[in-house]
């Protein structure tokens, strides 16, 4: 085992490197879940206290987020993620990435558009879920 660069031992580079590959995707199955409105799978990749603050400003809990999508209320019909970058803190971690999608609503619809996404993970109960999520649409 050699040091890199800064000193830091190669193995520890290596575990987090592939732990942030187990966010990445975990990630792109989360999208995949919601579009695919699967929230009895996707419920677990939430925290109990996941929130939400969409574009426009609103927010959502974990419930009200799973229960919109579940009857159809909030449908995601286009959720394509590009790169996704991690920063890993300890037990926590920091995501971001632009993003194609389409969203109907019950009020409005969002035609394909690019969105940033930045959303905090934390490790819990031998997994990694979502606990804040914000997104931004590009301008």
């Amino acid at each position: 085992m050699g040091r890199n660069g800064d000193g830091r031992v190669e193995a520890e580079t290596d575990s987090r490197a592939a732990e942030a590959d187990r966010i990445r995707a975990t990630e792109h199955e989360r999208l995949r879940l919601l579009v695919e409105a699967d929230v009895s799978a996707a419920g677990p990749l939430h925290a109990d206290d996941f929130q939400l603050v969409t574009p426009n400003g609103s927010t959502y809990s974990k419930q009200e987020y799973l229960e919109a999508i579940g009857s159809g209320t909030l449908n995601y019909v286009v959720w394509e993620p590009g790169a996704i970058e991690v920063r890993l803190y300890g037990n926590a971690a920091i995501i971001r990435y632009q993003s194609q999608m389409q969203v109907i609503g019950r009020t409005t619809e969002i035609p394909l558009t690019r969105v940033w996404h930045t959303d905090s993970y934390e490790h819990r109960d031998d997994r990694w879920q979502i606990v804040w999520s914000q997104a931004t649409m590009v301008r």
